[in-house]
């Protein structure tokens, strides 16, 4: 698909920043898939309108944030996930050392005979195989910055709620420690906004990193672009990283013509001033009762109450789906 960026030069939000958002929520959201190669330097020149040196630095930033790779004499490409230290044998062999036969585990056993490997061999490593996807299906972290902690708690909710399954979150901060605690093999489940530094620190240990995609919100934005101008738009959310990215997103999609207020549902008092006030109020489900109060008792001080949408998720669903057949849902 194509992505169309907007840039606010009257912002107060930097135009190098503006693009990095729109890039890095394109990509977290999958509208710009591991593999995709980005725009030339030049066509998003002529798109944006910004510098192609401005551009560059946009795009190193991405580099260096583990969202990209540039490729020489090619361009820059969203980056694939990277698996980490797979399993042993029960020898304590790396499969790594049978890297060529390893990719072709399930394939059939055909196959593996073809590689070299003989019989008590194959069987070793289908076994060792699944002991470790088994050993990382008994134990699920989800990580993510101790500053955006509320991102991490709306994930270990929905995949809880998706899972069954006993979820642990980690602020990233901590992640050392508790893998250094752990004897068992687990998996960590991470927003691809914090994938590179949950990789750096997770590679030393027997675990898997999952990056799971975020819901694309295109019902939402539908919603906001279709909008009156000088609307009132309430955004509530327990992420702080969620609502920073929003404001980016929204201030580039309609510029100053809606008054977006954005808040955490702790934040009593900015929510009733919300509640009171918006046109539209959309929330993610781990503020939706919060909000749905504070509408309620706002009711008396108005003449019609707020439209009010409800995330359905912050996960995508295709994650989801794919998570479960790793873990051998």
């Amino acid at each position: 698909m194509i992505v169309q960026f907007h840039i606010q030069p009257d912002s107060e939000i930097p135009a190098s920043t503006q693009l990095f958002n729109q890039i890095s929520f394109a990509i977290a959201s999958r509208q710009y898939s591991p593999g995709h190669q980005l725009p030339s330097t030049r066509a998003l020149a002529m798109q944006t309108g910004l510098h192609r040196n401005t551009i560059s630095k946009v795009y190193h930033q991405l580099e260096e944030q583990g969202l990209v790779e540039a490729r020489a004499g090619s361009g820059i490409y969203v980056r694939g996930q990277e698996r980490g230290p797979g399993p042993t044998t029960s020898a304590g062999r790396p499969l790594a050392e049978n890297s060529a036969v390893y990719k072709v585990v399930q394939e059939s056993l055909d196959r593996l005979l073809q590689e070299g490997c003989n019989l008590n061999q194959a069987r070793e490593l289908f076994l060792a195989e699944i002991d470790w996807r088994l050993r990382c299906s008994a134990q699920v972290l989800v990580c993510a910055p101790t500053g955006d902690l509320g991102v991490g708690e709306l994930m270990a909710q929905e995949l809880q709620q998706s899972l069954d399954l006993p979820i642990q979150l980690v602020p990233l901060e901590e992640l050392t420690q508790v893998l250094q605690q752990k004897t068992r093999a687990g998996t960590i489940v991470t927003s691809r906004y914090f994938l590179a530094p949950v990789q750096q620190i997770a590679s030393p240990y027997a675990v898997r990193v999952f990056a799971v995609d975020i819901h694309d919100y295109l019902d939402e934005l539908q919603r906001i672009r279709s909008l009156p101008a000088n609307s009132y738009l309430g955004i509530i959310s327990i992420s702080s990283g969620i609502l920073r990215v929003a404001e980016v997103i929204l201030h580039s999609l309609r510029g100053d013509d809606l008054l977006v207020v954005t808040t955490d549902f702790s934040d009593t008092h900015k929510l009733r001033a919300i509640a009171r006030s918006a046109d539209l109020i959309i929330s993610d489900q781990a503020s939706f009762e919060a909000v749905k109060a504070a509408v309620a008792a706002a009711r008396p001080d108005r003449i019609r109450p707020p439209e009010f949408l409800c995330a359905k998720n912050y996960i995508d669903e295709r994650s989801i789906q794919l998570l479960k057949r790793e873990l051998g849902f």
